[in-house]
């Protein structure tokens, strides 16, 4: 008598929960993974300039300027400052007529950015008890050249 050997079926893994571990695995990484926010600048950027827009005169007595250098000095008017006496400064310049003063910044390209990061928190920590946002003009020194841009933050 011969034997038939029935073709024996390999048996099928059950894979229904492997998509729920995997998702659990997911969210565990997520919750216990450290994401460090970098530091930055919360400024609105101005809009961009419209064909018809008038220029403003602005007076050179409305016009405070900084000027960061490449080893992060902070000069007004000639004449270097640290962070609180830039502040004071800030502060005594806009506190009279606040928006109609402007504070512009030479930057030389080869200044650190925690330097200019401070610059900035400095300027918006003067204009924070006069209850409005600082107009500031940013001036980037380029091989020589200068290219600008500005607006309200």
């Amino acid at each position: 008598m011969f034997r038939h050997r029935r073709r024996s079926e390999i048996p099928s893994l059950n894979t229904s929960s492997t998509a729920d571990i995997s998702f659990m695995l997911l969210i565990f990484f997520l919750m216990t993974s450290s994401m460090d926010a970098g530091k930055g600048l919360k400024r609105q950027l101005p809009p961009p300039p419209q064909e018809q827009e008038q220029v403003a005169d602005i007076l050179d007595s409305d016009i405070m300027t900084i000027v960061l250098d490449a080893e992060g000095r902070m000069t007004v008017d000639g004449s270097e400052l640290s962070l609180q006496q830039l502040q004071q400064e800030v502060r005594q310049f806009a506190a009279v007529n606040p928006r109609h003063r402007v504070v512009a910044i030479k930057t030389d390209p080869q200044a650190k950015y925690d330097a200019y990061f401070q610059l900035q928190n400095a300027i918006v920590a003067a204009y924070r008890p006069l209850k409005c946002q600082p107009r500031v003009s940013e001036v980037v020194e380029e091989h020589g050249e200068q290219t600008g841009k500005g607006g309200q933050p």
